[in-house]
């Protein structure tokens, strides 16, 4: 049963790991639009700063004074650090390889990013060899997780058969003895002292 659960598992794994490749293939695209986007309100900010004679941090300072500055600076500190961020990965996952992406869970973490690619990701079947290797790790990891789940629940049901069995007791049948009536002599005339 344990055999048959881990080889379901694994092959569970396989599949689900093969997409892998594709997803974050379509996760970097949707990323490289992010960032362009970013790009585009980074610069333009800058830019109106620069024409006012200042740079982008006394720019910042200056929206404040009322709560809509005030929020407006707060968002644009977010897009600034945003857009550094996922710079950093897009030039991050561009330059690895499909097979190096597969270990860089950490630079496929913007939320946003993920929820979009992954309303219109279509699972397929993947006929590259980064998706062969991907399903190969995802079989193996779902075989030996499953196993090792599977192998602690069962554990307290199982004999244990490292234990030493204790050699059986002899046991012993009661032996049956003849018995022969002692011939008694019966002495009628002793008598007691006190008689």
């Amino acid at each position: 049963m344990i055999k048959t659960l881990s080889l379901a598992a694994g092959v569970a794994g396989a599949v689900a790991f093969s997409q892998i490749p594709a997803f974050s293939q379509q996760y970097l695209q949707r990323l490289a639009g992010q960032v362009d986007a970013l790009t585009t309100v980074v610069m333009d900010f800058d830019q109106s700063a620069l024409s006012t004679g200042l740079g982008r941090e006394a720019a910042l300072q200056q929206m404040t004074g009322t709560p809509f500055l005030d929020a407006r600076q707060s968002d644009m500190r977010t897009t600034f650090a945003r857009h550094t961020r996922l710079s950093d990965h897009l030039l991050t996952l561009r330059t690895a390889t499909p097979i190096e992406r597969l270990a860089m869970p950490h630079r496929h973490g913007d939320i946003a990013t993920i929820k979009a690619t992954w309303a219109d990701f279509t699972p397929g079947l993947s006929m590259t060899a980064d998706g062969a290797l991907a399903a190969g790790a995802g079989a193996v990891a779902g075989w030996g997780v499953a196993s090792a789940l599977l192998s602690i629940f069962a554990w307290p049901f199982r004999r244990r058969s490292n234990r030493p069995v204790a050699a059986p007791t002899p046991r012993t049948e009661p032996i049956l003895q003849a018995h022969t009536p002692q011939a008694t002599t019966l002495r009628a005339d002793i008598r007691h002292p006190a008689e």
